[in-house]
């Protein structure tokens, strides 16, 4: 276990510590007391990633903890923590940790109900329409490109070859612009418009623009479309809705909040 990959969980088990055994300690380093809150801490952050809790995990977190000491005491010796570049990330560290905290706080305070799931499913479902589609695109910087790219296409090139020398979508240009099946509701606007207007093998005549830039698109295929069963997607709805709670938050404390 090395020290860059448990230093967040470190971090936070420091933040959250009250939640733990306060009186409890791992060790002492120079007098100074590791708490078996940070222990319990990064053990409860490497099972919640897979890893079997085991004497030998938290034997290794311990020594990891006494090294991370040693190292953090010796640096404060050198005044390492007076640097200015070193004091940035010590703050934007501290700063990330509150703000996922916060998050965590907030979340738990407004839990989404399965019935508001169920609600967001339906219109998801309702808003993906009856059809999904197979296409192709090329993206490109600038209009005039498009142009060009289509002209080429016009003039018998391939959609799949200058999709490969011409798209930056890094993506899909390696399978000649090749897109997934998706319902025109998981693409952005400007896209999705222009690609139900367009027949099984047609390509659109002008190029369009989206905020990724512009686009040429060709319908390959179409079929109608099976909406997952709710049970299949209800953690990524919960995760989307959660996003959006918070966004919203963050927006109500930055309207609250005097910024110059």
């Amino acid at each position: 276990m090395t020290l860059h990959r448990i230093f967040p969980a470190i971090a936070l088990a420091m933040l959250m510590a009250a939640t733990f055994d306060s009186h409890a300690q791992v060790a002492k380093v120079n007098g100074v007391v590791i708490p078996q809150a940070h222990l319990d801490m990064v053990v409860q952050a490497q099972t919640a990633r897979g890893q079997p809790d085991s004497p030998e995990m938290r034997d290794s977190i311990k020594n990891t903890l006494i090294n991370q000491e040693v190292i953090a005491q010796e640096a404060l010796k050198k005044g390492l923590q007076k640097n200015p570049a070193v004091a940035a990330q010590i703050a934007l560290q501290r700063q990330e940790i509150l703000v996922n905290a916060f998050v965590q706080d907030y979340l738990k305070a407004h839990p989404i109900s399965d019935d508001t799931l169920k609600k967001e499913y339906e219109r998801q479902r309702a808003a993906a329409g009856a059809k999904e589609y197979k296409a192709r695109h090329i993206l490109v910087e600038k209009e005039d490109e498009a142009k060009e790219a289509i002209a080429q296409i016009r003039n018998g090139a391939a959609f799949e070859k200058v999709a490969g020398e011409r798209s930056r979508d890094q993506g899909s240009k390696i399978k000649g612009g090749e897109l997934e099946w998706a319902v025109p509701t998981n693409y952005v606007k400007p896209f999705a418009v222009a690609l139900v207007k367009l027949k099984k093998g047609q390509m659109t005549e002008a190029p369009v623009q989206s905020n990724f830039g512009w686009h040429v698109i060709r319908l390959d295929d179409e079929r109608p479309f099976k909406a997952p069963a709710f049970d299949e997607v209800k953690a990524n709805l919960q995760r989307g809705l959660q996003q959006q709670l918070v966004q919203k938050a963050v927006a109500d404390l930055r309207t609250k909040a005097k910024i110059e």
